[in-house]
C-alpha cells in the first residue's frame, strides 16, 4: 500500500502550535502515521514497541513524572526518548517547560511545540486531522455535488451530460464540490470524502462555452470544499432490451477504495431531466438512512393485497 505523508509544518500551522524548539530542517520533516502516542512507558525506559514516526504528546502526567526524578534520572529518561528521533513532541495544556528540558530537544534536534488545548481534546482533533491528511486516496473522472445534504458522485463516460446536470443542480440551490476530476479519500473504515484538485476547484467545463467560474456566476453559497460520498449515480446511454431496476428492491453498490457505496444506474434518453432524477435519488437515499424504504413498503402492500 502506498504510504502518504504530510509536512509537519502543515500540522503546526493548522493548529497554531507554539514553537519552543524548531530545528533548521523543519521543512524536511514529514508525518506518516495518523496515530499519536503519549510516551509514558518510554519515559520509564520501556521501548520495545516504541514508534518514532508517531507524534508524541506530553501532558501534566508526563511532565509531573519528569519533575519528580533526580537530575541524572531525568537526563537519562529524556536522552533515551529523544535519541530515538521522534518526529516531534507536543506539550499540551500550555504547561511551562523547563529550560533544562528544552536543551535536550536542541541537543538531539527534535522539534518541540506547545498548545493551550487540553490533552484529550487536542489528541482527538489531531488524529482526526491526520486521518484526513494521510488517508488512502484515488482520483476518478466524475462530478461530485451536494444535493439536500447528500454527497452525490456522478459517474459516466465523457459527453453524458454530467457537467450540464451539475449546473442545473446549482440553479436549483445545490452545491458543487468537483467537476471532471474528484479526489477521493478514505478517511475512516466507513467514510469516503471527495474534493476537487486545487487547479480546477470551483470550475466547470461546458462544451461549446468553455470554463466557467461557478463562484462568480452562482455565488459562494454554490460551492463547497469537500463532501462525504453518500450515493453513486452511474449515468449511461439507454440500451434497448436491457433490464433496468424499476421498483428499487435490490440495492446496488459501487466499490471505491474497498468501501461499498449505495448506487443506482440512470439510463439517459432525450427528454429525461437528470437534475430532477438526482434530487429524488438523493432524498430517497436520505430516507433509507433514516429507516424508511419506499420500495420495501410498497412491496409489503402488494404482498398484503395478494395475500387477501
Amino acid at each position: 500500500m502506498e504510504e502518504y505523508r504530510v509536512a509537519l509544518k502543515t500540522i503546526v500551522d493548522e493548529f497554531s502550535l507554539e514553537g519552543i524548539f524548531v530545528p533548521e530542517n523543519i521543512d524536511e520533516i514529514y508525518v506518516v502515521r495518523s496515530d499519536v502516542s503519549r510516551p509514558g512507558l518510554p519515559l520509564c525506559g520501556f521501548f520495545e514497541y516504541f514508534e518514532g514516526r508517531r507524534i508524541q504528546m506530553m501532558g501534566k502526567m508526563e511532565l509531573s513524572y519528569l519533575e519528580g526524578l533526580t537530575t541524572e534520572a531525568r537526563a537519562k529518561s529524556l536522552s533515551d526518548l529523544l535519541s530515538r528521533k521522534p518526529v516531534c513532541v507536543i506539550i499540551t495544556t500550555g504547561l511551562d517547560i523547563p529550560e533544562e528540558m528544552v536543551g535536550f530537544f536542541s541537543k538531539y534536534d527534535v522539534p518541540l511545540y506547545r498548545t493551550s488545548w487540553n490533552t484529550s481534546d487536542f489528541m482527538a482533533a489531531l488524529i482526526a486531522s491526520l486521518n484526513i491528511h494521510l488517508a488512502e486516496r484515488i482520483s476518478l473522472h466524475a462530478v461530485l455535488v451536494e444535493v439536500y445534504g447528500e454527497g452525490v458522485l456522478l459517474l459516466g463516460d465523457s459527453g453524458m451530460g454530467k457537467s450540464e446536470t451539475a449546473i442545473e443542480l446549482l440553479k436549483r440551490g445545490h452545491r458543487l464540490i468537483a467537476d471532471d476530476s474528484v479526489d477521493i479519500k478514505k478517511v475512516s473504515s466507513k467514510t469516503l470524502v471527495g474534493s476537487a484538485p486545487e487547479l480546477i476547484r470551483h470550475y466547470v467545463e461546458m462544451r461549446g462555452i468553455g470554463i466557467i467560474d461557478v463562484r462568480r456566476i452562482f455565488g459562494m453559497g454554490s460551492v463547497k470544499m469537500s463532501e462525504k460520498i453518500d450515493l453513486v449515480i452511474n449515468i449511461e446511454n439507454w440500451v434497448d432490451g436491457k433490464m433496468y431496476e424499476r421498483f428499487g428492491l435490490e440495492q446496488e453498490y459501487t466499490e471505491i477504495l474497498g468501501l461499498k457505496i449505495p448506487s443506482i444506474t440512470v439510463p439517459v434518453t432525450p427528454g429525461r431531466n437528470l437534475a430532477v432524477i438526482i434530487e429524488i435519488a438523493a432524498m430517497n437515499n436520505r430516507q433509507k438512512k433514516m429507516g424508511y424504504n419506499t420500495a420495501e413498503e410498497f412491496n409489503k402492500k402488494l404482498m398484503s393485497m395478494y395475500g387477501e
